[in-house]
């Protein structure tokens, strides 16, 4: 199929657009803890609510991608999270909250079902490599970006800065001065409501899934579901997002409990980087690929994550701010490499296989549900310390995981 230069630059703007919705939560999750006057348990639950949308989400979508195309369900993905931000920002309370964000996630989750394979299509099959790693520098700058948008939300709001552009003084009119970070959900119903508007008028290419790409909740299904591999890797994906959303969440409420940082300033800055470096982290892992089997790449990357969360946790505030953003570096590599494992560990339903490694995104329900209840009885420090177990769980992989497909290298040959 001829490339479409311009919807391969509207999909990895939707990238942006779903990584800009999806990584602020750990940033403000001091400001709703504030707020709300709730504690770190209840804190829990918001990240639980989006994520666990993914876990719900995933499989029906793939099958509604196929009935009712790509077209329609971006369209349905941009109104529901429009919805769900919108009531957010109109009504801002922890219960709605709740309802907001899973109706986020549950945008956010059909989204990623769509913009993969639609990927293919319109970047063409033979760059389909090379966009996919481009999306996710996208995906990675808008993790970056979000938390900065934060900041200068709250430090902009009913402050007295001198002249204020027109769009702020017009926020001012709808977020109470006590609530300012609630502004961040106006922006993003804004940005879902601009989005639907411009797919109305796009002509969204036609996506042909081959045999093996397809969802099928028939043998398939039934197959993968009584294979002990496939339960092993997906509980890889769960206890990678797990950890990932599990440091990210709690990055701000850790610094603010135990070094009295800034949360709206710092503590954002450090959620920045984590993200930025995760990204960064990402271009490193691809050359490491072609050099190094990607078991041993994931086994050390993973021993790297280790020892920055165990500085980040137990050093000096210094410590922490820099040993934070380090782990998501070391993180950058275990999404991917855990998925490709996966799918180069089964000979067919590739597609089938794939939704269900997609639903454990539910991972990142989960896990920051978990530490932020055992932070809750016993500190969040050693909550954060649950985080070893999904850690330990992906540095197994690199051990018991026998690809059918190894990845192919780079053979250097000495110079004689």
């Amino acid at each position: 199929m001829r490339r479409n230069i311009f919807i391969t630059w509207l999909i990895f703007a939707i990238f942006f657009v779903i990584s800009f919705l999806t990584n602020i939560l750990g940033p403000i999750i001091p400001a709703m803890i504030e707020s709300f006057h709730i504690n770190v348990a209840l804190a829990g639950f918001l990240p639980f609510c989006f994520f666990v949308a993914y876990g719900i989400m995933s499989i029906p979508a793939g099958l509604l991608v196929e009935k009712y195309k790509e077209k329609k369900m971006l369209l349905t993905s941009f109104f529901i999270a429009f919805m769900g931000a919108l009531l957010f920002a109109c009504w801002p309370s922890f219960l709605i909250a709740m309802a907001s964000l899973f109706l986020i996630g549950c945008g956010m989750a059909m989204l990623q079902v769509v913009i993969n394979p639609l990927l293919r299509t319109a970047g063409g099959e033979s760059n389909f490599a090379f966009n996919s790693v481009l999306g996710q520098l996208f995906f990675g700058l808008a993790s970056f970006l979000s938390p900065q948008v934060y900041t200068y939300m709250v430090q902009h709001l009913h402050q007295d800065v001198g002249d204020k552009a027109i769009w702020i003084r017009w926020l001012e009119r709808l977020v109470p001065s006590s609530l300012t970070w609630v502004s961040l959900y106006w922006i993003f119903a804004l940005v879902c409501a601009l989005v639907y508007f411009l797919l109305i008028f796009v002509k969204v290419p036609q996506v042909e899934l081959k045999e093996d790409e397809k969802i099928s909740l028939g043998k398939p299904l039934r197959e993968l579901m009584g294979n002990r591999m496939a339960w092993l890797f997906f509980l890889g994906i769960f206890a990678y997002v797990g950890t990932e959303q599990g440091i990210a969440t709690w990055i701000s409420t850790f610094l603010v409990t135990y070094h009295q940082v800034d949360p709206q300033t710092v503590g954002a800055t450090v959620n920045a980087y984590f993200w930025g470096l995760l990204t960064v982290g990402c271009l490193l892992g691809l050359l490491l690929l072609k050099l190094m089997d990607s078991r041993t790449v994931l086994v050390c990357f993973t021993i790297g994550a280790m020892v920055s969360l165990s500085f980040a946790l137990f050093g000096k505030k210094e410590w922490a701010i820099y040993a934070f953003p380090t782990s998501g570096f070391f993180l950058s590599v275990m999404y991917s490499v855990v998925f490709s494992l996966a799918l180069n560990s089964v000979t067919k339903y590739h597609g089938t296989f794939s939704g269900i490694l997609c639903s454990g995104i539910v991972g990142g329900a989960v896990v920051p549900l978990l530490v932020g209840t055992i932070g809750n009885l016993i500190g969040l420090r050693l909550g954060m310390l649950f985080l070893f177990v999904p850690l330990g769980y992906i540095f197994s992989v690199g051990f018991w995981a026998k690809p059918l497909i190894q990845n192919k290298r780079i053979v250097l040959q000495a110079i004689n």
